[in-house]
């Protein structure tokens, strides 16, 4: 009975063997299983996150924008780290004036405006040329200095004159922007003069540049004047070449007399008369214009009008509207800094009433609290002062002396 149990031990044994055999088999299958779904799962996932960060990729227009906040960030921290050598404020500007033979509401409106900051203030009479009020003579009658943005004035008349834009041709400034000469006059916008300007090339802009009195004495027989720069030769490429010349004007000295004598010519439809400055009563008598020349810039005038007045009423000299909006202004704004640690602010203007027009110049030298919009605010208290003391209607001299080529929403 015992033997006759083997085959069945053994039976039973195999079959043992064949359950463990195919239980780890089927462990095996399911571990290599297993490991297979994990690097599926692993590369399902790398997979997953590459198409994720490839999703977070900027567009090339979010990279370049990311580049341009960069760069603005940039230029802000050198600006912040900017060191100035001179005061923006002074207490003695008007120290040495001659003023016997200058209007004297215009005067005190001119003091009154400056305060205590370190500048000058030039008003003229753009129907005669002569100089109602110059305060701090010894600085306006100085060598002047870089125009900055103010010189995209002579610029615009020059790509006018050469047919080369019109005040709504749109100028492209990169593959998809462009903009137009009113809106690069309100917001002065460099780039739109660097590309004007390279277009129009140095000998034609020097042209230009020395027809509307750069590179000359501005005034008539006026004692201490001295005598801005305009180079003979361009700009070198490695500095900006032409277009920085024509859109910041680097390399140029402008006095502001030259700035105030070419305002004048705009605003009297193209007389450019010598300035001059009555030392007494006696002179403002026997006062004479002279003319130092005609310019063709009366039917010009008009579609730079746009502009100008776009800088004062939404662009980079609105400020000068926080004190004064009785009357139409249109001017253009300057700020840049030179080597030495100085700092220019420069407003040129003209207010445009019915009674007739005034210039105003405001030339400011210092530090961080001088720039261009801070000229266009001296400026708006100036024309404040004069309005209050009704100073427009009771001077019919003021009235221009031609308005030939100016349409009448310019007039």
């Amino acid at each position: 009975m015992k033997n006759s149990f083997k085959p069945v031990r053994v039976l039973l044994v195999l079959a043992l063997v064949s359950v463990v055999s195919v239980c780890a088999s089927a462990a095996s299958i399911s571990a290599r299983s297993a490991r297979l779904h994990s690097k599926s799962s692993h590369r399902a996932t790398i997979r997953s996150t590459e198409t994720a960060h490839a999703s977070k990729r900027p567009s090339q227009s979010q990279h370049r924008a990311r580049l341009v906040r960069a760069s603005v960030r940039t230029s802000a921290h050198r600006r912040f780290n900017e060191h100035f050598a001179t005061s923006s404020f002074a207490e003695d500007q008007t120290f040495g004036d001659v003023a016997a033979g200058e209007d004297p509401i215009v005067r005190r409106a001119a003091i009154d405006a400056l305060g205590n900051m370190n500048g000058t203030v030039v008003a003229i009479d753009p129907a005669s040329g002569r100089i109602l009020a110059m305060v701090n003579q010894k600085l306006a009658l100085s060598a002047g200095a870089i125009p900055c943005s103010t010189i995209k004035v002579p610029v615009a008349l020059a790509a006018l004159s050469e047919n080369l834009i019109t005040k709504d041709t749109t100028v492209m400034l990169s593959k998809y922007s462009g903009m137009t000469l009113t809106q690069a006059l309100a917001h002065s916008n460099n780039a739109y003069f660097e590309t004007v300007g390279r277009r129009l090339g140095f000998e034609k802009y020097s042209y230009y540049a020395h027809q509307f009195g750069l590179g000359e004495l501005a005034g008539w027989d006026i004692a201490g004047e001295h005598l801005g720069t305009f180079p003979n030769t361009p700009l070198q490429e490695k500095l900006g070449g032409v277009g920085k010349m024509c859109s910041f004007g680097e390399s140029i000295s402008m006095t502001p007399l030259q700035l105030g004598a070419l305002l004048s010519a705009m605003a009297n439809g193209g007389t450019l008369y010598y300035l001059q400055h009555p030392a007494s009563p006696e002179e403002v008598v026997s006062f004479q214009p002279r003319v130092k020349r005609h310019l063709d810039i009366g039917p010009l005038v008009p579609q730079i009008a746009d502009g100008m007045a776009g800088a004062v009423q939404y662009g980079t000299a609105r400020s000068l509207r926080l004190s004064f909006s009785d009357e139409p202004v249109l001017g253009k704004t300057g700020t840049c800094s030179n080597d030495a640690g100085t700092r220019y602010g420069w407003f040129g203007s003209f207010a445009n009433t019915e009674f007739g027009r005034i210039v105003v110049v405001v030339f400011l030298e210092g530090g961080r609290p001088t720039f261009g919009p801070k000229a266009a605010e001296l400026a708006g208290h100036f024309y404040r002062n004069l309005e209050d003391h009704n100073f427009f209607a009771s001077q019919p001299s003021l009235q221009p002396a031609s308005t030939a080529g100016m349409d009448s929403s310019f007039r």
